[in-house]
């Protein structure tokens, strides 16, 4: 004859878990009043509560001796159990320690390569020193950008205050940068002021990121009826300044950027010759992550990052 053992499932719903913690004073101290104590009750609630568990389990949990109460062997067996039960509960709601010093984690971050030589090297510097073992990848912007964002496959992403963020978007300051106009040091107008007429003058190298060729200086030139002529396009702002360097073409990109690699290119860098050449930036990510230690730590990094490299942008 074969015998069926059928498990019922608990049904939670139908257990109090307030009597968690007494439980487990008293399968510890074996004695009503200390555990009560212990957990803040009175010694009547206490053994109210003893009550309950005993009619929840169905056993008398502790029984009286000669010397003092005595654990059933179901109470023996329930002691460990309850112990865990209640150490996995308390990690449940206590806050995620996060220790820089020993987090194996790697950081996604959009950036053109304006951004990535720009804060790559210093964030590096940081990184090595503080957190050796957290990697920072920096990824393209793209138009799928707000679904990384949303889905984890990108942390961050280092863009203007002007792009539109999608809801559940959080951003947060980061610098002023502005527009520049960045010319060869052979350039004929190198030693000139630069105009919106001097725009129609000579060919341009432009950038566009997602390659749609679409461009806000173009609309703003066109208010001013002037038309420019593209001699160079390119996803990369690095390459823009290397083809400028090597012609008598012009690029209008960020100041800061420029300034940093004007000595490898021999640039002058030049005024954008109109109102709009703000460039605040902005580091954005999810409101999924806005309290993962790691990102508030990454945060903190990067906009300290920001102040020192763009401190001296005027």
């Amino acid at each position: 004859m074969f015998y069926i053992l059928i498990m019922h499932q608990v049904n939670l719903n139908s257990i109090d878990l307030n009597l968690l913690p007494p439980l487990d004073a008293l399968l510890r101290l074996r004695h009503v009043t200390h555990a009560a104590a212990e957990v803040g009750l009175s010694q009547p609630a206490m053994s109210r509560a003893l009550g309950r568990l005993r009619a929840a389990l169905d056993d008398p949990l502790l029984v009286k001796g000669q010397s003092g109460f005595v654990l059933t062997p179901r109470a023996l067996a329930l002691a460990p159990l309850v112990a865990a039960a209640l150490a996995q509960t308390k990690a449940v709601f206590q806050p995620i320690e996060f220790d820089p010093t020993k987090a194996v984690r790697s950081i996604r971050m959009a950036a053109t390569d304006t951004y990535a030589v720009l804060l790559g090297p210093p964030i590096i510097a940081r990184l090595s020193q503080e957190a050796p073992s957290i990697t920072l990848q920096m990824i393209p912007v793209s138009r799928l950008l707000p679904q990384q964002l949303e889905d984890g496959s990108a942390d961050f992403a280092v863009a203007l205050a002007t792009t539109p963020l999608r809801a559940g978007a959080r951003s947060m300051p980061l610098a002023g940068d502005r527009l520049a106009v960045v010319l060869s040091r052979r350039h004929p107008m190198a030693q000139r002021d630069w105009t919106m007429t001097d725009y129609g003058r000579y060919k341009h190298a432009t950038v566009s990121i997602f390659g749609d060729g679409q461009s806000e200086m173009d609309s703003l030139l066109a208010d001013a009826g002037i038309t420019r002529t593209i001699g160079f396009r390119s996803p990369h702002f690095t390459a823009a300044l290397a083809v400028v360097a090597a012609s008598n073409m012009v690029t209008t990109i960020s100041e800061a950027f420029a300034r940093s690699l004007s000595a490898h290119f021999d640039l002058v860098i030049k005024p954008a010759p109109f109102a709009a050449a703000e460039l605040p930036i902005v580091l954005v990510w999810s409101q999924v992550r806005d309290h993962d230690p790691l990102h508030i730590w990454f945060r903190r990094i990067v906009s300290e990052t920001c102040a020192v490299v763009f401190g001296s942008v005027r």
